[in-house]
């Protein structure tokens, strides 16, 4: 039986050649990797666990003063049932809250990335939510440093191109299914749109990944082990190089189903003027140019929101 491989990321100081290939093929074989020895303090993970649970754990009267219309959820909280993975007939059973970037009002992005906006009923939920986002942040520049070396590119090619980015933290509530008729599939079959998305701590089973001879592979972390997987715009940018897969979250066929399931993706995006075309180093006789049209992260994220019924 195939399974995602887990490294640890310590190679990378120690071990760096072996480790760097390792990702490398990791990520060309499954557009997935789980990645120890991060150092992400459990406490900080758990103390934002709490508070998202806290957060959804309120009366829907009061969730819903902190959602924006209009905003496509960019920021606060969208409510269960609206996201709908492209092309699927059901809306996925989920509720989430955006935690973004903070950045200075007067910079160049501020028309595309609002302020965020912090529950005032949860004590902690604005600390222990942005340490995670920095913390996952430095972690996801640690990994795009490692996959940029594994296709030639200088080790700090990406740090430039994601310091800005419009990247999101989401926390997750599936609530428990109930209700026996209801599709066996929490958040549909789907690619993310982003660069890498990193993923900590899920709560239940249920996430699959589609692998190339088209089986879906169950995947669990062990440990601190945090998963991590190749988005859209990077798929693009690299060629195709390190691809974006299908994956999902399946009901669990076991007790399971009736708990209720919380997971907290970190979705990590380029800066949004940063242009998507395949990279030279990526474009060889054996995998020529897919794209002849350019586009920026941002125009590209805007048409794959409108298509997932967020905007």
């Amino acid at each position: 039986m195939k399974k995602v491989p887990t490294l640890d990321i310590r190679r990378y100081d120690t071990d760096r050649v072996a480790f760097v290939s390792e990702l490398g093929n990791a990520y060309r074989e499954f557009g997935f990797c789980c990645i120890s020895g991060h150092g992400i303090s459990r406490e900080l993970i758990d103390g934002a666990y709490e508070s998202f649970q806290q957060f959804f754990a309120l009366p829907t009267e009061t969730k819903m003063k902190y959602n924006v219309p209009g905003s496509g959820g960019a920021r606060g909280y969208t409510p269960y049932k609206v996201e709908t993975a492209k092309d699927s007939k059901f809306a996925d059973l989920k509720e989430f809250w955006h935690i973004g970037r903070e950045i200075s009002r007067d910079s160049t992005f501020a028309d595309v990335m609002p302020p965020n906006i912090w529950p005032s009923e949860i004590t902690d939920f604005q600390k222990n939510g942005y340490g995670l986002f920095e913390a996952l942040d430095q972690l996801g520049s640690r990994v795009l440093r490692a996959l940029a070396l594994h296709i030639d590119l200088p080790e700090h090619f990406f740090d430039d191109k994601i310091d800005q980015g419009n990247s999101i933290l989401r926390p997750i509530h599936y609530p428990p299914i109930t209700d026996e008729n209801v599709p066996n599939v929490r958040a549909g079959a789907h690619e993310d749109i982003n660069f890498i998305t990193l993923l900590v701590g899920a709560s239940a089973e249920g996430l699959e990944v589609l692998t190339r001879e088209g089986q879906w592979l169950p995947i669990t972390t062990e440990g601190d082990a945090i998963v991590v997987n190749i988005g859209d715009m990077l798929q693009r940018l690299t060629n195709h190089v390190y691809p974006s897969t299908s994956h999902r979250v399946v009901n669990p066929q076991n007790e399971n189903s009736r708990k209720p399931r919380y997971s907290v993706p970190y979705f990590l995006h380029p800066n949004p003027d940063v242009v998507l075309d395949p990279l030279p180093q990526t474009v060889t006789p054996d995998n020529p140019s897919r794209y002849d049209t350019s586009i920026t992260s941002h125009e590209y994220l805007l048409q794959r929101l409108r298509e997932i019924k967020l905007i």
